[in-house]
């Protein structure tokens, strides 16, 4: 930056301010502020001694303390939405949002806020956005919330059930639907996060013909690729590619005989093998079917299945799987929340490798019990299981922390995005939001 020293005068809905270059410049290049420098951070001058701005003096003299300081305080006559869209105008919702949580870490979390639901004892899917919201589904509905945990414009999938929905961005959501049968209906559409809006219908071809389908797991890759298990009345089943950007299709993996993709419940793109894990299971089917897809060679290069296993044995009851390609493993979880480990670089048949840890769950199970969750952030390994969320860390995966501060019942789903962490619970329909309290500024 050119002079340090440099004093700039505002003058703020007839109340004059006075801060220097160097707090302006910790708006960052995007907001407005940014605007006032060259490219090499010195200040553009101006012909008048203050620079005007229409807007509300109290949240400006807020805001520039958090640039001051990187803390922010709301005076109790400032309702805080009211801040929040101001922030927006000048371009500094990520410093409001960085101040009011913290970077993610599951041993830090702290319930900031619970959320009564719309449709009791119904939840399909929760999903994080990029933001700090999320959008809750339930039967053929899908409530949105950002950041601020305002709900948006619900969407309404008319009576068509909703099996899972993904964030393109903050401003999209895609939604797949299962088809009812004489409707043509179902598939995969994108919509508007903020009105509902559907923008676009992605639709499966077979054989040079248009089909109807149902849409079940989703997943979306760096370069703009949506993925999608697909179910049709005919032969398409398997995995359908979608371009994000022209909503063509693009590529399409057809399901082997005596195996499980069309009927997917989880999908997870996986960035530096190139390949898709596909994940089918109880009570999707009577069997679990796990596989890694590589769509440039066309072939399945990674399976396991419990088909002809013991019915006793604990890989019969396996209920989510997830993939750590920091380790090269695939990780499992079963009804008890045992976690198991399995090599996907080995093409030999595959055994599951339990943990040690054995029978976390303890006390007397819930009347409706959920199937146990995983999910992988910031080298933290996640696992539901009926009310609460074991957080597990470290080479060896050491249970480091629990969470369970809700009520609602057992947590059917949860995600992670935007440095929070959902939880929605089955009976109620309660949703927990956690989030990481900031570092304290010494």
């Amino acid at each position: 930056m050119g002079v340090q020293k440099d004093i700039v005068k505002f003058n703020v809905g007839g109340r004059v301010m006075e801060t220097t270059c160097t707090t302006l410049a910790n708006a960052g290049r995007n907001s407005m502020f940014g605007a006032m420098f060259d490219d090499n951070w010195n200040l553009i001058q101006n012909k008048e001694s203050e620079r005007f701005i229409d807007r509300n003096p109290d949240c400006f003299a807020v805001l520039l303390d958090l640039l001051r300081t990187g803390e922010l305080h709301i005076p109790p006559n400032i309702p805080e939405k009211l801040l929040y869209k101001e922030a927006l105008y000048y371009g500094l919702l990520d410093h409001v949002r960085s101040a009011k949580w913290g970077p993610f870490d599951g041993n830090r979390l702290r319930l900031s806020r619970s959320l009564q639901g719309q449709a009791p004892g119904d939840g399909t899917a929760i999903r994080a956005g990029p933001d700090g919201g999320c959008c809750v589904a339930h039967g053929s509905m899908v409530h949105v919330y950002d950041w601020m945990l305002d709900e948006h414009p619900p969407l309404n999938l008319d009576y068509q059930r909703v099996n899972d929905v993904g964030w393109v961005d903050s401003d999209n959501v895609i939604i797949g639907v299962s088809e009812r049968l004489g409707r043509g209906d179902g598939g995969i559409g994108l919509f508007s996060s903020h009105t509902g809006e559907l923008r676009y219908k992605f639709q499966v071809c077979h054989e040079n013909q248009v089909k109807s389908y149902t849409a079940g797991a989703l997943s979306f890759s760096s370069d703009y690729k949506i993925f999608s298990s697909c179910k049709g009345r005919s032969n398409e089943y398997g995995v359908g590619v979608w371009d994000q950007v022209t909503g063509k299709q693009i590529d399409f993996f057809y399901e082997p005989l005596g195996w499980s993709l069309g009927d997917a419940d989880k999908l997870q793109w996986l960035e530096g093998s190139n390949c898709l894990l596909v994940a089918t299971m109880f009570p999707r089917k009577d069997n679990c079917y796990i596989s890694l897809l590589d769509f440039r060679e066309k072939k399945m290069v990674w399976c396991w299945s419990d088909v002809g296993a013991p019915f006793a044995v604990d890989e019969k009851r396996v209920r989510d799987a997830i993939a750590m390609e920091d380790t090269n493993s695939i990780c499992v979880v079963n009804e008890f929340e045992d976690l198991g480990f399995m090599d996907f670089r080995s093409s030999a048949a595959t055994t599951i490798r339990w943990s040690s840890r054995s029978r976390l769950m303890k006390g007397k199970m819930p009347e409706e019990p959920c199937y146990p969750k995983l999910a992988l952030h910031g080298g933290q390994l996640f696992s539901s299981m009926n009310d609460c969320i074991s957080v597990f860390c470290g080479p060896e995966w050491v249970l480091t922390s629990r969470l369970r501060r809700s009520y609602g019942g057992s947590i059917c789903d949860f995600s992670i995005g935007g440095d929070r962490l959902f939880a929605l619970h089955s009976e109620e329909n309660v949703v927990d939001i956690w989030d990481t309290p900031t570092p304290p500024i010494i």
